[in-house]
């Protein structure tokens, strides 16, 4: 049975990915923030040291998902102390113990690395093209993957990184900070005017075709590699398109919705390439938005009892 260890373990992708791992018969542990009587536990803030060390001292593990870190470009921008430490240090603090424990690790970077770039989004491109990020959490994430090689280089750590792109669906609760899914789902269920920026568009993944292919990696796992990991490229739409399917769902008009052209500091379109994923993964999505907004729009109806 392989051992695995799921840092951030209790957030929106990391509770998906921890069920889908648990349902393929891996052992899996879950390091997170807050207290939990779940099992296979422990509260962890993986920007201090002692207290990530105290979880590898009582286990040895196969592979380690590590997925904690603050989200979001605004939440960086207004907590940039949580953001660098947990984001900079937290990875650092867990390669010098890949660098002596030598498990295998996945490690979470972000699309939002391809910053300024306005072409098509391969993984290649940030070693071909100087790259601008736009904001405090893209620079972490890119911060992060250069810990990740470096280590590989002076150490011989193994480990893949994946770039997520805009996923969505259910256990992700809304914030302020969220991304645009939630965000608008929550707005509109409680009939609150929102922003429709016209001129963005995205490619939006449901959470549970991802987690399938992140939880792929532990059986095709090549050392060194990146992935773009999200839906498919021909489901790229804009956000007023998003918008219009939550509000068709939910029954309302777009009379309290305001449009306007571009969202300052911010990429108005990324045009990704899932070839690689689709070649060693197996990354098969099957979820649509059509599909996958009324599925989140329920789960988010549950959780806040909003009819």
């Amino acid at each position: 049975m392989t051992k695995i260890l799921v840092t951030g373990g209790l957030g929106f992708i990391g509770s998906n990915l921890v069920s889908e791992l648990r349902s393929r018969g891996h052992e899996v542990w879950v390091c997170d923030l807050g207290q939990s009587a779940g099992a296979n536990y422990f509260r962890c803030d993986v920007s201090k040291y002692r207290q990530l060390e105290r979880v590898f001292e009582e286990h040895e593990f196969d592979y380690v998902y590590h997925l904690a870190a603050e989200y979001g470009r605004w939440n960086g921008e207004d907590y940039y102390e949580n953001l660098w430490l947990s984001n900079a240090i937290g990875p650092k603090n867990l390669l010098r113990i890949q660098e002596l424990k030598k498990f295998r690790m996945i490690f979470f970077s972000s699309a939002e690395v391809y910053g300024d770039y306005d072409g098509v989004m391969s993984e290649d491109v940030m070693d071909k093209v100087p790259i601008k990020q736009m904001n405090d959490y893209a620079m972490t994430k890119w911060v992060g993957e250069m810990q990740v090689l470096n280590s590989a280089d002076m150490f011989g750590t193994e480990t893949v990184r994946v770039r997520p792109v805009n996923a969505y669906g259910p256990h992700e609760h809304y914030s302020p900070y969220r991304g645009v899914t939630p965000a608008l789902i929550y707005k509109a269920l409680r009939d609150e005017p929102y922003t429709v920026y016209n001129g963005h568009k995205r490619i939006f993944d449901y959470v549970e075709d991802t987690c399938r292919t992140f939880a792929n990696i532990v059986d095709n796992f090549r050392p060194g590699e990146v992935y773009n990991v999200g839906s498919k490229e021909e489901w790229e739409h804009d956000i007023k398109y998003l918008s219009d399917l939550i509000l068709k769902h939910l029954g309302k008009d777009d009379s309290k919705i305001i449009y306007k052209e571009a969202e300052p500091f911010t990429t108005m379109v990324k045009h990704m390439d899932f070839s690689k994923a689709r070649r060693d993964l197996d990354h098969d999505p099957k979820v649509p938005l059509e599909e996958g907004i009324p599925r989140t729009i329920n789960w988010m109806k549950n959780l806040y009892d909003l009819k």
